[in-house]
């Protein structure tokens, strides 16, 4: 009898086929930028005028140049570094409160809070509309003839310029960014909630612990993973802040560049001077400052293995 060859299927190579375009698009559109960005930086290259100075090869001098003291007697990126993280952390703080809180709540058995799904729209929403609408809305709102400032005068007070004061301008821009995504956060932390085995609820509900203890000593420990996300990727787009308050204060970062970003800082050399050395400089050097603090933030909140061996004894 003739043995028949049954040819096999290598189903790996089909595996590789489905997933290379996803490799190549992120070749293409992110791997080879962020090496060009690198490359960039190191050259001097911009627009003076109509003319074109570059590119030539200068080293660190746009790394030295971003951290020597500016005419305004300050080293600027760190200034606007300061001011990035300030209203980052103004806005994140209570987006993270008030998500996990109603996240908490939503999920809570006890409760049953009817028409969730309304709710989960409802909070959700304010995420579905353009940064440069709600900034335009509130800048309305709060500008000097807007209806706040009305409602102060027709009070007995006298006009507040809310975007000429510091920290009335910070807060505003906190606060659009915490209504734009907190209801994102809470959708993420109820989904961590829902994930976490409900046995474990009903066992502490058995023993007599009270919400706050179930909260503290099963919802909360439990769901560090997901906060460590939320937390990481805010952090991400926190740093990258523009669009909110270029608009705010029109690209100036007024009063007195209290409320310039680094991307809005990033965006002055890619703008009429097209001097792509130091934009690669600024673009790197807010890579490594979120890579640092998101590792901080990963090695802060997520307990090592040594830590959880110590506990366990």
């Amino acid at each position: 009898m003739n043995s028949k060859k049954h040819k096999s299927i290598s189903y790996a190579k089909w595996g590789y086929a489905f997933i290379a375009p996803f490799f190549i698009v992120y070749t293409l559109c992110s791997l080879v930028p962020l090496f060009m960005t690198f490359y960039n930086s190191f050259f001097e290259n911009y627009m003076d005028g109509l003319k074109q100075i570059g590119p030539n090869f200068v080293g660190l001098d746009n790394y030295i140049s971003l951290f020597t003291v500016s005419n305004n007697g300050t080293i600027d990126i760190l200034v606007y570094t300061s001011n990035t993280i300030i209203m980052w952390l103004m806005g994140a703080i209570p987006q993270i409160v008030f998500a996990l809180l109603l996240a908490v709540i939503f999920t809570s058995a006890r409760m049953r809070i009817k028409g969730q799904q309304f709710f989960k729209t409802v909070i959700y929403m304010p995420n579905l509309i353009m940064a440069s609408a709600f900034s335009m809305l509130f800048f309305t709102l709060f500008s000097n003839v807007g209806p706040i400032n009305q409602i102060i005068q027709a009070m007995g007070g006298e006009v507040f310029m809310f975007f000429n004061n510091e920290w009335s301008a910070r807060t505003i821009i906190a606060f659009i960014n915490f209504l734009m995504w907190f209801g994102n956060t809470t959708i993420l932390l109820m989904a961590g909630i829902m994930g976490i085995d409900q046995s474990l609820f009903e066992a502490a509900s058995i023993d007599g612990a009270n919400s706050r203890q179930v909260f503290f000593k099963i919802t909360l420990p439990l769901l560090m993973p997901i906060i460590v996300y939320v937390l990481i990727t805010a952090l991400i787009g926190g740093l990258q802040m523009f669009d909110v308050p270029q608009i705010i204060s029109a690209g100036l970062g007024t009063p007195n560049r209290t409320t310039m970003t680094l991307v809005m800082y990033l965006n002055r050399f890619i703008g009429t001077s097209k001097n792509y050395g130091m934009a690669g400089a600024v673009s790197l050097v807010l890579f490594v400052i979120t890579g640092l603090l998101s590792i901080i933030v990963f090695k802060s909140l997520i307990p090592s293995d040594k830590k959880k061996k110590k506990g366990g004894k």
